[in-house]
């Protein structure tokens, strides 16, 4: 008898101990692309052979040199929703099997439709932003606990948090949620970031759970707004799973000795650059925590394509923003960029090419004529403003205009809009997660706030706003580092003696700033003439910047006082854009203005006219 039972045992734990993972952990029928690669990751798996059932065509079987993994790749054309079996045999003889599951799509899923110029997306750092369920601060499978005395350290902001202040972030006018990335990192310290990610399958259990993650997107949903996934294609965490036991060598760009990106991402464009200097932006890992993942590799870009699209598929997304988009191989995040707006024509990917050249930015956007001299392609809709946004940080102190100062910073960033192939398409921004806060830079000048988000909803592209920006948050990156620009949001924790979530918590101060961007952004909502609407704008005079967004129907008429003093001005010089025209309401104070007389504007303020 007791040998029956050691045999049973035997044969129990070498069958379960044989898989330890499959991704994608389940896939979907009726793809564009059928061909889907399944990793199969166990102690010496390579060393059997791999068959399927319901006559399931399996293409292709790949070994690497590590023989805990085997890739297998089956062809999903005409294949129904359904559940099949991979047998594993070694001389013939079935060693154990693994069933897998094809789903269901959601109805319309191909056509699926991303942000665009007629949303407001809302950035939080995830971590800081609510702590929505203080059980979850802490878990035994992951290293780093919850420490809020820590700025660096892990606070407790998690996914139910954000869903108990959705109808906050509605009620200021957002219409799209963008977290900092959610999935799993087990970095010993400093891992409230989640940039160097160690489970892209898996949302950190300090966040919560991927089903509450699928939760957030439907809870976004149902108030018709949409959530964008922050995505790393980049680099992992160095305690990605993988990382610790490496499929091949050449998964991550190996060096003899550590070498880090030389950060110089005009390398991959230069036609006077050398090519260790290109390979050393591509390939050299961005810090020594986070391995630098190899795009070039057939097995590590399919991966990475199946796992966006898996998370498209499985939480509904509507969106991506990529991190450090620029650095990656060049043909491989093209590659990858294209697999994901293959199956989603509809669907919107903003990546980050922090550069300080309108140029060099439009370079990365898809379809660039600039690209094209090289026959390259980066399949990418979206980049990221950076010239503006170091205009933003800089133009409101500059009082006087002179012939490279006040207004004319931002004027002369919209002249080089021809560069762009989809200018509509590009994400305007004040601030982000890693910029200083705009309220630090210009301490909580009210005016100024005021000046910059006029310009920011009204001129072309995606607005995209920072969580806090709206109840004056500030914050000293340069002398307190990262924590300083990441705080807590008041009122998100338990016992916060400020409750910014709430009208009644709110400071006098906090209120003035909220009730404003409110007002903007809810009218912004509603008005196609600054969402898709064509520009004409007029040199900056006095300091005084006009512009008009329009269309056929539809104009609107924004001046800009960056003077500390009152400026009066003539409309005859803008008969060209007000046209036939005889009244502007004012969007902000409801009064009318007749365009026919002198326009007078106090110093460092804005109207916005609705023409009518």
């Amino acid at each position: 008898m007791k040998k029956v039972i050691i045999l049973l045992f035997f044969i129990s734990t070498s069958v379960f101990a044989q898989i330890d993972r499959v991704e994608p952990p389940f896939w979907y029928a009726g793809m564009h692309n059928p061909e889907l690669q399944i990793m199969f990751y166990g102690k010496n798996i390579a060393q059997n052979e791999v068959s399927v059932s319901n006559s399931i065509v399996i293409k292709d079987v790949k070994k690497t040199e590590n023989s805990n993994y085997l890739f297998v790749t089956i062809d999903t054309k005409s294949v129904t929703a359904q559940d099949f079996v991979f047998s594993f045999s070694k001389d013939k003889k079935v060693n154990f099997t693994r069933k897998y599951s094809l789903k269901q799509r959601r109805e319309n899923s191909a056509s699926r439709k991303g942000y665009d110029a007629s949303d407001l997306i809302y950035l939080i750092m995830s971590d800081r932003f609510a702590n929505g369920n203080s059980k979850n601060d802490s878990d035994k499978s992951v290293t780093e606990k919850g420490n809020r005395a820590l700025p660096g350290g892990r606070h407790g902001g998690d996914i139910a948090g954000m869903i108990q202040h959705l109808d906050y972030i509605k009620e200021l006018g957002a219409t799209a949620l963008w977290p900092t990335p959610l999935c799993e990192d087990n970095d010993k310290a400093y891992s409230y970031h989640t940039y160097g990610q160690s489970d892209v399958y898996k949302i950190d259990p300090r966040f919560g759970t991927n089903e509450e993650y699928v939760q957030l997107s439907s809870e976004l949903h149902k108030r018709d707004m949409k959530l964008i996934m922050d995505y790393v294609t980049n680099h992992w965490g160095a305690e990605h799973w993988m990382v610790k036991d490496l499929p091949s060598q050449d998964w991550l760009h190996q060096f003899p000795e550590f070498t880090q990106t030389n950060y110089r991402m005009t390398t991959q464009f230069d036609t006077n650059a050398s090519q260790i200097d290109a390979k050393k932006c591509m390939d050299g890992w961005f810090v020594k925590s986070m391995p630098d993942l190899n795009q070039s590799n057939s097995l590590v870009n399919t991966y990475l394509k199946q796992n966006a699209i898996w998370w498209i598929e499985y939480a509904n997304l509507d969106g991506f923003r990529v991190d450090t988009y620029s650095y990656c191989d060049k043909k491989g995040i093209a590659e990858w960029t294209k697999a994901v707006t293959d199956e989603y024509p509809n669907f919107n990917i903003v990546g980050e090419v922090w550069m300080h050249s309108q140029a060099q930015m439009a370079y990365w956007q898809k379809d660039s004529k600039i690209a094209a001299i090289e026959n390259y392609n980066s399949n990418l809709p979206s980049v990221m403003d950076f010239t503006l946004n170091d205009a933003f940080a800089k133009v409101f102190n500059e009082d006087k205009d002179s012939w490279n100062g006040g207004m004319i910073n931002v004027y002369e960033n919209f002249t080089n809009d021809f560069l762009y192939p989809n200018i509509n398409n590009i994400l305007t921004f004040v601030e982000n997660h890693d910029t200083n806060r705009f309220n630090e830079i210009y301490q909580k000048d009210f005016s100024k706030y005021k000046m910059a988000m006029t310009l920011l909803a009204t001129v072309r592209g995606i607005p995209q706003i920072y969580y806090g920006s709206e109840i004056a948050m500030a914050g000293n990156k340069d002398k307190e580092g990262d924590a300083a620009i990441r705080q807590d949001f008041p009122g998100g924790w338990e016992g916060d003696k400020n409750n910014a979530f709430t009208k009644a918590g709110r400071t006098p101060e906090q209120q003035q700033f909220f009730d404003f961007s409110a007002q903007l952004f809810n009218w912004r909502k509603s008005n196609d003439a600054v969402h898709f609407g064509k520009t004409k704008h007029y040199i900056p005079e006095n300091n005084v910047y006009v512009y008009f967004r329009y269309t056929d129907s539809k104009s609107v008429m924004v001046v800009i006082n960056n003077s500390k003093e009152a400026k009066t001005f003539s409309t005859n010089r803008f008969q060209e854009s007000i046209l036939n025209y005889k009244i502007g309401n004012e969007v902000l104070t409801g009064k009318s203005i007749d365009l026919k007389n002198d326009i007078t504007i106090e110093g460092k303020s804005v109207l916005i006219l609705e023409l009518k």
